[in-house]
């Protein structure tokens, strides 16, 4: 899977051309994927009627309220259900959801003070949940086979798995049939439900949570289930930076409808029981024709004439944008970025446009002062053609007096690894190939298999991580936030600053990525976050002893 090597100063140094030829046959197997340098997938197109872009408002997610707040820890329960939501104007879609809306409710929660939240599973098929972003024990972190069981479910190879424990106490124990045709000897099933507890020992910052199904989670956040979960701070808080109504989540994902409404996806069991995986047209990935923020389809958002914060998450599949903010008469306002996935950075970052993979998040703040009262303000997608360009749109409603600001200095306690810092270095190609007879997505030349330890490091090395990429591929480290140190051997790109825990590899890249490994021993994952190439082979274990 991996090279490693303990690495003196002239190998750290030198390791620009390591992966190269790995590359040509990796490029090579993926030409006819890569449909066009902005995109990796194939687009469905809906059957129902799409209303107009920005005529619907902007939904702003419901914040969860906890149950429990005894013993300094705060309690949340969801129930994971099926509900018909109102996501194209006049029209009923049955979706997967947490807690009855899309997205889920989010959690907003302080960082030092932990949290627990209850799942309820009481949809047809098992469920996990990640907390992507999240440094939680690895028994809380949602791990693909650690599934919760529906009620009455039925193992569909009704095999009967050795070794994997129930802690639900209702009955036998049973674990999934994944499409490499293995069980987890591992694997924490319960039924019904689950505890997850969060720390939440952790920078402020947004993360969001979602399914993590093995073999299904593509379909799983296809059909609705994700929703935000937000970490703050005193010192954060000290900023003034904007707030209140002026801090908007925006979840941004794509979708395609059937000619009833329905959410369109290409699964080839649409049951999402058994057989895992999509239609040919689409292994490189699933893109919808219909742009959700908040599910939303191209919203609108009336706003004061002030700075926003906007707390961005593309929660799509496999759609990749490049966001820029114009105005009506051609002028594209700054995106001050202040945060990436792992919560703010040392200064702020100023963009024109931001590109933004699957799983990734960006806090900027757009200054909406500049534009005259009744003037609008439209987020477009420069990666997009057609009724995908546009994402949505804001409109300066009035003027009023902004008391926010973004002060030159941020955060003083991001991490200051350094190349000397680094026990050893990993190389990890990520490619199209072969498995067990039909296509995968692999990293380092295998599909995913839970029995197997892939990279075993000890708590607390720092590690130099080089990944290469055919072709679109954004790869995410569980538990651990890491820094881009260089892109094909040359400087990290604006958009890299700060703390991340997903990287954006475009076709053909290289990326050095450094971090540490703290927090937690046990297992963990990393894979690519385009959802159809995770299902089909795309992840690997991270043991951490």
């Amino acid at each position: 899977m991996s090279e490693t090597r303990e690495i003196g100063r002239r190998r750290v140094l030198g390791i620009g051309g390591a992966l190269g030829l790995t590359a040509v046959t990796a490029l090579t197997t993926a030409a006819r994927l890569a449909r066009h340098p902005a995109s990796t997938g194939g687009q469905l197109r809906s059957g129902v009627p799409l209303p107009p872009a920005f005529q619907a408002p902007l939904p702003l997610p419901s914040v969860l309220k906890p149950v429990s707040a005894s013993g300094g820890v705060d309690r949340y329960e969801i129930t994971q259900r099926e509900a018909p939501l109102e996501i194209l104007p006049g029209v009923k879609t049955p979706m997967w959801t947490y807690g009855g809306t899309f997205p889920g409710p989010t959690i907003e929660a302080r960082r030092g003070r932990p949290v627990t939240v209850t799942h309820h599973n009481e949809l047809p098929v098992p469920s996990v949940v990640h907390l992507h972003g999240g440094r939680a024990p690895a028994t809380s972190d949602g791990y693909p086979t650690d599934l919760v069981l529906p009620r009455n479910w039925q193992d569909p190879s009704s095999h009967m798995t050795h070794g994997a424990h129930d802690m639900g106490g209702m009955g036998g124990t049973q674990g999934m049939q994944g499409a490499l045709g293995m069980r987890d000897p591992r694997a924490v099933v319960t039924r019904l439900t689950r505890d997850y507890s969060f720390p939440m020992d952790q920078r402020p910052t947004l993360l969001w949570y979602h399914d993590h199904r093995m073999d299904f989670t593509a379909p799983a956040i296809w059909r609705g289930l994700a929703g935000l979960h937000i970490v703050r701070d005193d010192a954060e808080d000290s900023l003034g930076l904007p707030s209140g109504p002026c801090e908007l989540p925006l979840m941004i994902a794509d979708r395609a409808f059937d000619d009833h409404g329905n959410l369109h996806y290409p699964s080839l069991d649409p049951t999402l029981r058994e057989q895992p995986g999509v239609e040919e047209a689409y292994l490189a990935g699933v893109l919808g024709d219909v742009i959700l923020v908040n599910g939303a389809p191209w919203p609108v958002h009336e706003v004061t004439a002030v700075r926003h914060r906007l707390r961005v998450l593309n929660a799509s599949n496999a759609r990749h944008y490049d966001l820029e903010a114009v105005t009506d008469d051609g002028r594209r306002l700054d995106l001050v970025q202040v945060g990436a996935d792992q919560g703010l950075l040392a200064t702020p970052v100023t963009h024109r446009s931001l590109p933004i993979a699957p799983a990734e998040r960006y806090d900027v703040v757009v200054d909406f002062g500049v534009v005259p009262v009744g003037g609008r303000v439209r987020i477009v997608n420069r990666l997009g053609s057609g009724r995908t360009r546009d994402v949505m749109a804001f409109k300066v409603a009035r003027k009023a007096t902004d008391h926010s600001r973004v002060p030159r200095d941020l955060s003083y306690d991001l991490p200051t690894w350094r190349r000397s810092d680094a026990t050893r270095i990993r190389d990890f190609s990520f490619r199209a190939g072969r498995m067990h007879g039909g296509h995968g997505w692999l990293i380092g030349g295998l599909p995913f298999d839970p029995a197997r330890s892939d990279v075993t490091t000890r708590l607390g090395d720092v590690e130099v991580w080089r990944l290469i990429a055919d072709v679109h591929h954004p790869v995410h480290l569980h538990l651990v936030g890491f820094r881009v140190l260089s892109r094909s051997g040359r400087k990290p790109l604006p958009h890299d600053a700060g703390l991340k825990d997903t990287v954006s590899l475009r076709p053909g890249e290289s990326a050095e990525i450094i971090t540490r490994f703290d927090g937690y021993r046990g297992r963990y994952l990393f894979h690519c976050h385009n959802a159809e190439h995770e299902d089909m082979g795309m992840m690997a274990n991270l043991e951490i002893i």
